[in-house]
């Protein structure tokens, strides 16, 4: 196969080449807070639980007086012009908002949107999962622009981002005829949806040990070399998304059942072929997993969830 990038691999690159600019630096400063807030030609983004509203070209953005009560986050700036996310209860959104992955085919448009609608859903999360302090139990209140949790005893409280690996596992001879890439169907899935295996890393482990041992728990494959690929924010509710390629040593395939229904070996021409039928279904959007598939097979695939 000719090694050309799909529309998603472009996209997945630009996400990670951190197009929005998060003033950091700004989030203590009242003045500047306040001034930004009254000042019209700001955008906010209103999301309700953790909801918000599309449009044609990315997210739906209102003016601070539009804007509901809730907590104010600063998102960042861009050209003097400053981005705030209002978190407010889910009962505020329409029946036409959506989660975050209801929002990949617009976002798909504007990767700046999708990098700050990840900022965004992924505070608003974490504020909908933090209402006590961890050490004393007492309620938290946001601060730092709502990038800090702090309870009446001064505990501060931060984001918590959970590192998840992803992975295409593969076997044989690299860019051979007959290499063949490992995919699995998750026990909840609609039949037929097949995506790269994925897992948490756990305490005192390796990125690349944590990909060997969920790919043997899931699949019963063994995997030897692991190759860092790239990475992705995923705030459903707080994870990093690594991704890497592995090359098995042994094929057997043992699906635990529990999470893992089904898992299968795909030459590219099966792949192709399964996915060009409807046979099977790969991952479609912003989405790490889409990357992974399509950078091994060589160019894009048709077909999406």
């Amino acid at each position: 196969m000719v090694d050309v990038p799909s529309i998603d691999q472009h996209v997945h690159q630009r996400l990670m080449s951190h197009p929005h600019d998060r003033s950091g630096h700004r989030r203590s400063d009242s003045t500047w807070l306040r001034e930004r807030w009254e000042d019209e030609r700001s955008r906010v983004l209103v999301v309700a639980g953790a909801r918000v509203a599309p449009s044609e070209k990315g997210l739906r953005w209102v003016t601070p007086s539009q804007a509901p009560d809730g907590v104010r986050v600063l998102l960042g700036e861009r050209d003097g012009q400053a981005d705030f996310a209002v978190l407010t209860d889910r009962e505020y959104a329409a029946e036409d908002w959506v989660g975050l992955r209801g929002l990949f085919p617009a976002l798909l448009a504007d990767t700046t949107d999708a990098t700050l609608a990840f900022h965004a859903i992924g505070l608003a999360e974490w504020h909908r999962a933090t209402r006590y302090c961890a050490r004393c139990g007492e309620p938290v209140r946001s601060a730092m622009a709502g990038h800090e949790l702090v309870c009446d005893n001064g505990h501060h409280t931060f984001p918590r981002t959970d590192p998840a690996v992803i992975m295409l596992i593969t076997d044989g001879e690299p860019g051979a005829e007959d290499e063949r890439c490992l995919l699995g169907h998750h026990a909840r899935w609609p039949e037929g949806r097949f995506s790269t295996l994925a897992g948490f890393c756990e305490p005192g482990e390796s990125l690349e040990d944590a990909v060997r041992r969920e790919v043997a728990e899931e699949t019963g494959v063994v995997v030897g070399e692991v190759t860092y690929f790239g990475n992705q924010p995923w705030p459903l509710p707080a994870s990093l998304m690594l991704g890497f390629t592995g090359r098995a040593t042994s094929t057997a395939v043992e699906c635990d059942l529990d999470e893992i229904a089904d898992a299968r070996w795909f030459t590219r021409a099966e792949l192709r072929d399964e996915a060009a039928s409807g046979a099977i279904v790969l991952p479609g959007g912003v989405s790490i997993s889409r990357s992974l598939v399509e950078a091994w097979y060589g160019g894009p695939l048709p077909g999406s969830w």
